[in-house]
């Protein structure tokens, strides 16, 4: 059994659990998701899935991930630009984003769990969650700059 497969066994499990139907364009959208390194909008994934389900609209696609962050399978990573992105939520990573193409790639390193502890010690707050973002140019952008 691959991955990828264990995940979706997983996650349409989180989703009996909590009493989210599951559909046939949940279940595609999910697995869409977790399938997908380039952590798709809303609308990369209806594109991805209109030619199977024809009758799906943006805004269902948009509705389901709603659902799927409600329950704590898919992050909304928004980064000041219009458009939100997607992300399976596996294991806590961090993103490196390029400037030129918006290319986001996962970067697994340890969680700065520390961090949080500092600032919490520090300012008194209690601590939800933390992001990290790095930028610069991908690998493909920068080789575009040489030639």
């Amino acid at each position: 059994m691959t991955v990828e497969h264990n995940h979706l066994k997983e996650a349409l499990e989180t989703l009996k659990e909590t009493r989210v139907r599951i559909t046939p364009q949940r279940h595609a959208i999910l697995e869409y998701l977790i399938n997908s390194m380039s952590h798709p909008t809303a609308d990369d994934i209806y594109k991805a899935l209109e030619g199977k389900f024809p009758n799906m609209s943006v805004a269902t696609v948009y509705n389901n991930l709603r659902v799927f962050r409600e329950v704590g399978l898919v992050k909304e990573l928004t980064y000041g630009d219009s458009s939100s992105r997607f992300d399976f939520v596996t294991t806590q990573h961090y993103h490196v984003i390029c400037e030129s193409c918006g290319k986001i790639v996962d970067f697994h390193y340890p969680g700065l769990d520390e961090v949080e502890q500092l600032a919490s010690s520090v300012t008194g707050f209690k601590i939800s969650h933390h992001r990290m973002e790095i930028y610069g140019s991908c690998p493909d952008c920068t080789m575009k700059e040489v030639h």
